[in-house]
Formats: structure tokens, C-alpha cells, sequence
């Protein structure tokens, strides 16, 4: 059971990651390239759709990390999934102080009502991003350690 947890778990963190990493170097720069209204209705509906999705993946992604933690306190690996944890933690608050303000203003922008420095906030969310994919990368690579 507790080797189903694992897999299940490392597979639905590192498919998180895998969206995270396609939005800051294949979905943004194709936002970026499109002509300005087309790039920043694009950045806001993805703001909408994946800030609906993203945290409850984020939270999720934790809660299985740290039951795969309690479950295997006393197997090999144990040191590098409460790392994971530790890294996911960090993630999250990094989205909730950092990027979920952002994006909270971003995803209602229209070409109409957008401030004048919206490209600004969003490039300022962008490297933010950049970090926290930095982290979730970190953190899925722990847990596949933690498998071998």
C-alpha cells in the first residue's frame, strides 16, 4: 500500500510540476509573442482557469506528501520526502503572498480596464514563477530520490 501511495504521489506532484514548468517556458512566451490585447486576454484567462485548479493541486500535492511521510516515518527515504514537504510548504505560501495577488487582479483584466503597468505586475509574476518552479522542481526530484 505504501509503495502505491509513493507512485501515486510522486506521479501527481511531478504532473503539477510539469503544468507549472509549461506555463513559464511554453504557455508565457507564447502569450508574449501574441499582439498585446491577444497576449494579456490570454495571460487572463489562464489566470482564471489554472487559479481555479492550481490550489487545490498545490494543497493536494502537500497532503500526500506528508502522508507518504507519516506512513514511511520509518523506511528509507523518509529525510527526503519531509524535504519535499518542507519545499511544497514553501510553494505555497510563495503562491499565496506572491503570485495569487497578482494573478487575482491579472485574471479580471480586460484591454479595457487594465492598469497602465500591466506588463509590469506581469512580468514581476513571471519571475516569481520562475522561483517557485524552481522549488517544485527541487521538490519532485526529493521524492523521486526518496523512491530509489
Amino acid at each position: 500500500m505504501l509503495n502505491a501511495l509513493e507512485v501515486f504521489t510522486t506521479v501527481v506532484v511531478g504532473l503539477m510540476v510539469g503544468v507549472e514548468f509549461s506555463v513559464a517556458f511554453v504557455m508565457n512566451p507564447i502569450f508574449n509573442a501574441l499582439p498585446e490585447d491577444s497576449g494579456q486576454l490570454g495571460h487572463a484567462h489562464g489566470g482564471r482557469m489554472l487559479g481555479a485548479v492550481m490550489p487545490v493541486w498545490y494543497i493536494g500535492s502537500l497532503v500526500l506528501v506528508a502522508v507518504w511521510a507519516v506512513a514511511g516515518w520509518h523506511h528509507h527515504g523518509t529525510g527526503l520526502v519531509i524535504a519535499a514537504a518542507a519545499l511544497l510548504i514553501l510553494s505555497v505560501i510563495m503562491s499565496l503572498l506572491l503570485l495569487v495577488p497578482i494573478n487575482n487582479q491579472g485574471k479580471t483584466w480586460t484591454p479595457e480596464n487594465r492598469p497602465a503597468d500591466w506588463k509590469d505586475q506581469m512580468n514581476r509574476w513571471t519571475r516569481f514563477h520562475y522561483v517557485r518552479v524552481a522549488v517544485i522542481i527541487a521538490a519532485f526530484a526529493l521524492l523521486v530520490a526518496a523512491l530509489a
